[in-house]
């Protein structure tokens, strides 16, 4: 399993790979909207704050050739340091083939249903990202579709892996954990507790009145 640090902020990658655990960051276009640095600035500097992990950033172009031109173009700025997020679409998972025959890693994100990642299964994706806490609210069950969607890929005999996001709080990451997902991308506040708990705070504090 590989944890994620959902942000696109320096100081919040430094802090949550300092931690010692987290080995990568994704982004999105509205984690990008809050730091004020061009992209083709900032991504080199999360990867330079990450050490060898990978930093994704997800297509926004208007058009098929478009995104293709710009999955190429980010890509670009640090080889194989950058993965690809691709909103779900059908059209989008047709220009995945092209993505992966030129050795870009893409995950496919946004995705709310089995067949979907389905699909994503069939073109080749390194990881499909369904949405658990959003498909709660809107679907009634994050943690069931992830689920679902690891049935499917166990189906499928394929490589690709759940990468598990938008988490309300750490029961949900450790249901969608259980539920079959790989890998988890979380938001800092929630890496700060993820090793924490009341009660171990307690017992450390009985044991060292024997110090």
């Amino acid at each position: 399993m590989a944890i994620y640090v959902d942000s696109a902020s320096p100081d919040d990658v430094r802090e949550a790979a300092e931690l010692g655990f987290v080995v990568g960051v994704t982004t999105n276009p509205k984690l990008l909207g809050r730091v004020e640095q061009p992209v083709e600035q900032l991504l080199p500097r999360l990867c330079d704050i990450v050490g060898d992990g990978v930093v994704f950033y997800q297509l926004t172009a208007t058009t098929v050739e478009a995104r293709k031109q710009e999955a190429l173009r980010i890509a670009g700025l640090r080889p194989g340091r950058i993965g690809l997020k691709i909103p779900c679409t059908t059209e989008n998972l047709g220009l995945l083939p092209d993505l992966a025959r030129e050795g870009l890693m893409c995950a496919v994100t946004a995705v709310f249903s089995a067949y979907q990642a389905m699909l994503a299964c069939e073109v080749g994706a390194d990881y499909v990202v369904p949405y658990v806490n959003r498909a709660t609210r809107q679907l009634g069950d994050g943690i069931a579709l992830v689920g679902e969607i690891a049935e499917i890929i166990a189906v499928s005999g394929g490589s690709t892996e759940i990468l598990a996001a938008s988490f309300y709080n750490l029961t949900e990451v450790v249901d969608a954990t259980r539920a079959g997902a790989d890998h988890m991308t979380i938001s800092l506040d929630l890496l700060r507790g993820l090793g924490d708990h009341p009660l171990s705070e307690q017992a450390i504090e009985e044991f060292a009145q024997f110090v």
